[in-house]
């Protein structure tokens, strides 16, 4: 094969979650950095719990991630003759046959192995019937799958993996296996081998939970004379717990879009996901989109597994300490063009965006997300943490009331009066604003920190923030005036 070509295909059981995402993630790279396909294909044959929601949120979470695909969705029952046609011509050559096994006979089976301690895999009961058994078998109505034929019993079978090296395993450890249920459909051994060799799928990166299968599917290429593919099983990701995370075990947590409607912004985490398994080398960690395209490389991925800190109780970090700090990163450091409509899209949710932030005000609001967001972790911050400068309802921390308001009852009577100072200045510059709170702090014999922290507590609901005279000219002279004089409110 000369075009690199890989393949991303999800089962549509869920949403998509972190590991799911990584192992996109690192197609999306390789794909890229080879000038090479990547395939999205829907494997959706588990019809009893694949859903159309499911495969709308996956598609929306890769959206979300940037993570682009060049041919597809592709949909894996649309291709369901293909998976049929390669089972009919595995038993037309031999390599596949008939088993009218029930279920109770190989249960059965497998109880009494397991008690005398023996091999419990099937023991090829049906493995060599002559023509005429199996017509009366199939005549009497009996139902039946068809078994691939591991063709010898000697030797060892095997593969070179970029991450892991050699892999082999004993012919003889391998089970005749189930390729063709009994109800006529193709499981996902032959399916997903199928569906490789028409894509000509260059590269198969997938999670070590998959081992298993890679072995049964070098077996099926061999037999259907296709080519194989380069393997890379990456390390699976695990809780501090040493537990594989899951949907089921770990809930919202893990979803995709449990961080973008976090406020993640999504190269940021694209950046943690990479780090959950793979390594540049050295203590870089973080990379812009184009750097790690070049940086990427199948022998970085990591052989032990990742772990992914789960903090679903820590209202601070309520996930990865790690997402957040690269989260923060980006937040406050790319360009405030950038950064903008994704704040846009946050007070548009809220209800707190103005269309004059685009037109009239594009200067006002830039300089303010500049201002701002030095002390912010995620977008959400911008309509929590940053609500005053968008809104005149906006919350009151309750530590800064109590230490820089109500521990001073002065305040009730001097923010007012301050106001009145505010509201007759030309010019609410920062020099002005600062200038008027000095002298006015003076004309009290009071420490002007006591006026400063006050006027932060009242104007923005916060503790800390930038520096106060900024704060009040980005706010603006008259709401900071109307703040100031609703001071008494507090001491009510």
């Amino acid at each position: 094969m000369t075009e690199t070509r890989l393949r991303f295909p999800p089962s549509p059981t869920g949403y998509l979650h972190i590991g799911g995402a990584r192992t996109a993630l690192y197609n999306w790279l390789y794909t890229r950095k080879t000038g090479g396909k990547l395939i999205l294909r829907i494997e959706d044959t588990d019809t009893e719990r694949s859903t159309k929601d499911s495969i709308d949120g996956i598609i929306e979470g890769l959206n979300w991630l940037g993570i682009d695909w060049d041919e597809g969705p592709y949909f894996q029952t649309d291709f369901s003759d293909d998976h049929r046609q390669a089972a009919k011509r595995l038993l037309s050559e031999g390599k596949a046959y008939q088993c009218f096994c029930s279920k109770e006979t190989l249960d059965k089976k497998r109880e009494a192995a397991l008690a005398a301690k023996q091999n419990v895999g099937y023991d090829g009961t049906c493995r060599d019937l002559a023509d005429e058994e199996i017509a009366e078998k199939q005549n009497s109505g009996l139902p039946s799958v068809i078994r691939f034929k591991v063709p010898t019993r000697q030797g060892k079978l095997g593969y070179n993996d970029c991450v892991l090296g050699r892999i082999e395993s004993s012919y003889d450890e391998i089970d005749d296996f189930v390729i063709v249920r009994s109800n006529g459909s193709p499981l996902y051994l032959l399916c997903n081998v199928v569906d490789d060799i028409r894509d000509r799928i260059s590269h198969v990166i997938r999670g070590q939970d998959h081992m298993t299968n890679t072995i049964k599917q070098l077996l099926l290429y061999e037999a259907l004379e296709a080519p194989l593919p380069v393997f890379a099983h990456m390390p699976l990701t695990l809780d501090t717990k040493k537990a594989k995370i899951s949907k089921r075990s770990h809930g919202e947590i893990v979803a995709v879009q449990f961080y973008r409607d976090h406020g993640f912004i999504p190269w940021a985490f694209n950046n943690f996901l990479v780090l959950l398994g793979w390594s540049p080398g050295n203590d870089q960690e973080i990379f812009e989109k184009q750097e790690l395209i070049e940086t990427f490389t199948l022998e970085r991925i990591n052989k032990s597994s990742s772990i992914f800190n789960y903090r679903k109780n820590d209202p601070k970090f309520f996930t990865d300490p790690k997402a957040i700090a690269i989260n923060e990163h980006y937040l406050r450091s790319m360009k405030v063009e950038a950064l903008a409509p994704m704040v846009k899209a946050e007070l548009i949710a809220d209800g707190l965006w103005e269309d004059e932030y685009e037109t009239t005000r594009q200067e006002w609001f830039f300089s303010t997300l500049e201002l701002i967001r030095d002390r912010f972790h995620t977008l959400k911050d911008f309509t929590t943490l940053g609500r005053a400068y968008f809104s005149d309802e906006y919350a009151v921390e309750e530590k800064p009331l109590k230490k820089n308001v109500l521990k001073h009852p002065g305040l009730e009577q001097w923010l007012p009066e301050l106001a009145d100072k505010y509201e007759s200045l030309a010019e609410f510059s920062l020099e002005e604003t600062e200038r008027v709170a000095r002298e006015f702090a003076a004309d009290k014999d009071i420490k002007p920190g006591v006026i400063i922290n006050g006027m932060r507590t009242v104007v923005t609901g916060q503790l800390a923030g930038a520096s106060m005279f900024d704060i009040l000219v980005a706010i603006g002279q008259e709401k900071v005036v109307n703040r100031l004089r609703e001071t008494p409110r507090f001491y009510k």
